[in-house]
């Protein structure tokens, strides 16, 4: 129904929130802040009583037919409706939550019901014909860091739609931001990495990223196994664009990252740290590789490939490595030497 028609859509449509809200996770306590607060106001504007209106208000709740879900549950049950039951209205009523509600718990599990949905496309196409896109954004900013979260997460899912990126892009400095004043392998760092992955999958928007490669090389020798393998995957993606090969090599890097290349390294954070040198050397040839890069003791080059680099010689150690990935990656390395 269109917006000329107010205060009946309002009226209407509660009992569908409810239903959302209920199964997606936003408590009953926040229908009511919403909802029917909206029902006292529009029933003051008509000349009646806030008593009546609450009478209205019960008779709202009543005939629902629906049960309420008291807001001591565990979040398991908040959001055991599947995301891909939302139908457009809900996610235009969850979107009006973020907008309304000034309860973190409640924006959370907004969000959070938001970014399970995005896993669907079609629903990723809805949330930007809506204008989600920049509200979820704005989340970014709020002293919650849970908030944050989640609202990266709800990015990151749709950030998985071309025309959606072109929206998003200018979240990813503030993302970087975040991800380099988070706590060290906090999931907030997850999260934003997760979203520069998303965002980084095509060349259109890794330029925005190249200046702060040598974050992620100092995130890569410092934080858990999961950081490693998040800070891997958006490297990995910004070496296979031969446009950014020389930035990428340029970079500074912490002479302890030759220490990854080590049989005791986890295996998937090194099949992805060969992957990423690998894409590296393929497009080595096709750039000039200055003398001053060269002679430049702190950058990634020289690590790998300067003349007291021990890259090769752990290189050698990994073809005895037991996986079979490992050797493959090690042995297409030493091919275009």
């Amino acid at each position: 129904m269109g917006e000329n028609s107010g205060g009946i859509w309002k009226l209407s449509s509660s009992k569908v929130a409810l239903a959302v809200l209920a199964g997606a996770g936003v408590s009953y306590g926040l229908y009511k802040l919403v909802f029917c607060n909206s029902c006292l106001r529009k029933s003051l504007q008509d000349g009646r009583s806030v008593e009546a209106a609450r009478q209205e208000r019960g008779l709202l709740d009543k005939v629902s037919g629906l049960s309420v879900i008291p807001s001591d549950e565990s979040h398991d049950a908040f959001t055991s409706k599947s995301a891909s039951n939302l139908e457009p209205e809900h996610l235009k009523m969850l979107i009006l939550l973020l907008q309304t509600s000034l309860d973190p718990s409640s924006r959370k599990k907004a969000l959070v019901t938001l970014g399970n949905s995005a896993a669907f496309s079609v629903n990723q196409d809805y949330i930007r014909e809506m204008g989600g896109l920049h509200i979820i954004g704005g989340f970014l900013s709020d002293h919650d860091s849970d908030i944050k979260v989640q609202a990266l997460n709800a990015l990151s899912n749709l950030s998985m739609n071309v025309k959606n990126q072109e929206l998003l892009k200018v979240y990813v400095r503030e993302t970087l931001d975040i991800i380099e004043t988070a706590p060290l392998s906090s999931e907030l760092q997850l999260a934003g990495l997760r979203m520069l992955t998303n965002m980084s999958v095509t060349n259109n928007y890794q330029y925005m990223m190249k200046t702060s490669v040598t974050l992620f090389l100092s995130l890569l020798v410092v934080g858990s196994e999961s950081l490693q393998i998040q800070v891997l995957k958006v490297l990995v993606n910004l070496s296979a664009n031969p446009d950014l090969v020389e930035d990428i090599l340029k970079a500074q890097a912490p002479a302890s990252l030759i220490l990854l290349f080590d049989s005791c390294t986890n295996t998937e954070v090194l099949v992805r740290a060969l992957t990423f040198v690998g894409n590296l050397k393929d497009s080595e040839a096709s750039i000039h590789i200055t003398e001053i890069l060269k002679l430049k003791k702190d950058s990634l080059y020289f690590i790998l490939h300067g003349e007291t680099s021990q890259f090769y010689q752990k290189l050698s150690l990994l073809l005895l490595h037991p996986n079979a990935e490992v050797k493959n990656q090690v042995a297409k390395i030493m091919v275009s030497i």
